[in-house]
C-alpha cells in the first residue's frame, strides 16, 4: 500500500455519545487524519446512492486520472433498481445503484482492499442511509486500524457515510466534488480542482466566506455536511456526536427556507448545537429567497453566540471546495462594516497535515 503523510490525531473535545443513540451506542473515537495520496495511488469509485450516468462518470474519472490517480469503478455503479420491492425498473421512479446489499458490498470491498488508497463516491442523490445497516463495521474498523487510514470522499447524500465513518471508525473524511457531479463538467472549475488536490494530496485548505453573520474567531475540528442528512441521522446508531467544541459546516440544495428552519430547530431541540465553537455556511442552491434564508440563519444560529460565516464555496454550488471533516480548523469572521478597508469577511482554514503538500 502506497502512502502519504502520516496520520495525525485531530485535536478535539472528549468523545461524546451520538444524539439520540440508546445506551451511548456509536460513541465517537479519537479521530485520526486520513493518509495523503501520492501520484499513482488507486482510488475506487463506487455509487452508494443513485446510479451514475456512464458518460459523466467516465469524464469525472478522467479528471481523477488527471490528478495522477488510478481510478477504478465499482461493480454496481451503473446498476439501476427502484426504491421498493424488486421488479421492472421504471424511469419515472427514483432509482438506486443496485440493491442495498450490493451498494454496501461495493463500499466494503473497496474500503477493505489494501490496494485501494481512497474510496470516492460517484454521486449523491438518495440511498446512503439504507446502506449503513448492511456494512460489517468490525471489518471496516479493522481496515481502518492502520497508520494511514484511507480516504472516504463524497458529499451531499454521502454525509450519512461521513457521519458514520467518523463516529464508528474514528477517521477524518473528505467532503467535496464527485466524479459524476462537478468533476464531470467539460471544464471543471479550477479552484474546485485545486482544493480537491490540496485536500487529497496534502496542503492547507482555505475556504473564504462572503458574508459575516456574526463576528469572532473559533478553533476546533470540523463537523457537519448536508443539513437534511444530519437531521435524518438523529436518533439512529449512526448519528454524529454533538457539535460541542467543533466548527459546524452546513449546506443543502432545493430546500425551502421553512424546511431549513425546521431542520435547524430539530438540531437545536436535540441539543446537537450545544457548545458548538462556530458555524460556516456553504452553498444553498435553489433554496428559495436568499434574504429569507439568511434571516432564518440569523434567527436560529445567532443566539448560539458563536462566529457565523456565510457564503463558503462548498456544497452544491458551481464552486465546490473540499473540507476534511474531523480535521482541526480555524474560523475567522470579521466584524461587518459598510466600508471595510479589507473586503474579506472571513474564512474557514483547515490545518495542513504533517509533511506539507505531496
Amino acid at each position: 500500500m502506497s502512502g502519504g503523510a502520516r496520520a495525525e490525531t485531530a485535536e478535539g473535545p472528549p468523545a461524546a455519545p451520538a444524539v439520540g443513540v440508546p445506551g451511548g451506542r456509536g460513541r465517537a473515537r479519537e479521530t485520526r487524519r486520513y493518509g495523503r495520496l501520492r501520484p499513482g495511488d488507486r482510488v475506487a469509485v463506487i455509487a452508494p446512492s443513485g446510479p451514475a450516468e456512464p458518460a459523466r462518470l467516465e469524464a469525472g474519472c478522467a479528471a481523477l486520472r488527471g490528478l495522477g490517480l488510478d481510478a477504478v469503478v465499482g461493480k454496481h455503479a451503473f446498476d439501476r433498481v427502484n426504491l421498493g420491492a424488486p421488479g421492472p425498473v421504471r424511469d419515472d421512479w427514483h432509482r438506486l445503484a443496485g440493491s442495498d446489499a450490493d451498494r454496501a458490498a461495493d463500499l466494503q470491498d473497496a474500503w477493505c482492499d489494501p490496494r485501494v488508497r481512497a474510496v470516492v463516491c460517484a454521486r449523491g442523490g438518495y440511498g446512503a442511509t439504507r446502506v449503513l445497516d448492511h456494512l460489517d463495521w468490525d471489518a471496516l474498523a479493522a481496515a481502518a486500524d492502520v497508520a494511514e487510514p484511507k480516504i472516504l470522499h463524497g458529499s451531499s447524500d454521502i454525509t450519512a457515510l461521513h457521519a458514520a465513518f467518523g463516529t464508528r471508525l474514528g477517521v477524518t473524511t473528505s467532503f467535496g466534488p464527485m466524479p459524476a457531479g462537478a468533476l464531470a463538467e467539460p471544464e471543471p472549475d479550477g479552484a474546485t480542482l485545486a482544493a480537491l488536490r490540496a485536500a487529497l494530496f496534502g496542503g492547507p485548505v482555505v475556504l473564504p466566506g462572503t458574508r459575516a453573520l456574526r463576528p469572532g474567531r473559533a478553533e476546533g475540528p470540523v463537523t457537519g455536511g448536508t443539513l437534511s442528512l444530519l437531521t435524518a441521522l438523529l436518533g439512529t446508531p449512526y448519528a454524529p456526536p454533538p457539535a460541542e467544541g467543533r466548527i459546524v459546516f452546513l449546506e443543502d440544495v432545493t430546500e425551502a427556507p421553512y424546511r431549513v428552519d425546521r431542520m435547524l430547530v430539530q438540531l437545536l431541540q436535540a441539543g446537537w448545537f450545544d457548545g458548538a465553537a462556530g458555524v460556516a455556511l456553504g452553498s444553498w442552491r435553489d433554496c428559495g429567497d436568499p434574504a429569507e434564508l439568511e434571516s432564518v440563519f440569523a434567527a436560529r444560529l445567532g443566539p448560539l453566540g458563536v462566529p457565523v460565516l456565510a457564503g463558503v464555496p462548498a456544497g452544491h454550488g458551481p464552486r465546490q471546495l473540499t473540507l476534511e471533516l474531523g480535521a482541526p480548523a480555524v474560523l475567522t469572521v470579521s466584524p461587518r462594516d459598510p466600508h471595510p478597508a479589507v473586503p474579506e469577511p472571513g474564512a474557514l482554514t483547515l490545518e495542513a497535515p504533517p509533511g506539507g503538500a505531496r
